[in-house]
C-alpha cells in the first residue's frame, strides 16, 4: 500500500503490502526464524536464484530491515491518518488510534510479530533507527493520554504508564490473534476501544 492509500482509507487492509521477495522472506522469517533462515532458502520459497536474489537485496540483513522498515512506515502513515480523522477530540482521538493500532496488528499480524520479536536481530545504525521509530509511534499515544488529562477527559493518576499499557496491549494483537477465531479485527478494536476507555478514566 502506498502513503497515499494508506492516509485515504487506514482501515483498508487489501494485499500484503509487501513485494513478492519480501514476502518469501517474512514466511521463511515465521517458520525458521530470522537466523534460522538462509538466503538459499528465501531465493527457493521466491523462485529466484541466490545471485537473483543478492541483486535486489545484498544480504540476509537487508531483508529484515526492509521488512522491519515496511512495518513501521505503514503503521506510522495509518496512525497519523487515524488520529487527523479523529479531529481535536481527544476521546476519539484515543478510540481511533487504539482501532488503527489493533487492525494493523491484527491484519498484519506476521510482519508486526517478526519486526517486534527480530529487533535482536538488527545490527548497528539500523537498530538505532528502528528503536527511533518504536519511540516516535508511542509518543502518539503518549500525547493522547497527556491532552486527556489536561483537559480532564482522562481521569488516570498515571498517563505515561498506562499509555505504555494500552500500546503493548494493542501491538501483543500480533502474538496470537488468528483469523479464524471467535472476532474480526473490528470487533476486536471496538473491544480493546472499551477497555482502554476504562483505563484512562474515560468512561
Amino acid at each position: 500500500m502506498t502513503e497515499t492509500d494508506a492516509r485515504a482509507d487506514w482501515r483498508s487492509y487489501l494485499g500484503s503490502g509487501l513485494p513478492p521477495i519480501l514476502m518469501s522472506a517474512l514466511a521463511c522469517f515465521m517458520e525458521h526464524g530470522y537466523h534460522g533462515t538462509t538466503v538459499r532458502e528465501v531465493a527457493a520459497r521466491a523462485e529466484l536464484s541466490v545471485p537473483g536474489l543478492y541483486h535486489h537485496y545484498p544480504a540476509k540483513q537487508d531483508l529484515l530491515v526492509a521488512i522491519v522498515s515496511h512495518a513501521m512506515d505503514d503503521l506510522w502513515e495509518r496512525s497519523t491518518a487515524a488520529l487527523e480523522e479523529a479531529g481535536s477530540d481527544v476521546r476519539r482521538r484515543l478510540d481511533l488510534l487504539v482501532e488503527c493500532l489493533v487492525l494493523f496488528h491484527a491484519y498484519r499480524r506476521d510482519l508486526a510479530f517478526i519486526a517486534y520479536s527480530e529487533i535482536r536481530s538488527l545490527a548497528g545504525e539500523v537498530r538505532d533507527t528502528y528503536i527511533g521509530a518504536r519511540d516516535r509511534q508511542q509518543r502518539l499515544m503518549d500525547q493522547v493520554l497527556q491532552d486527556g488529562v489536561a483537559r480532564k477527559e482522562f481521569t488516570t493518576e498515571y498517563p505515561r504508564e498506562v499509555s505504555r499499557a494500552i500500546v503493548t496491549m494493542c501491538t501483543g494483537v500480533s502474538q496470537w490473534y488468528r483469523p479464524e477465531g471467535e472476532y474480526t479485527p473490528q470487533q476486536l478494536a471496538e473491544r480493546y476501544r472499551a477497555m482502554t476507555r476504562m483505563m484512562v478514566g474515560a468512561v
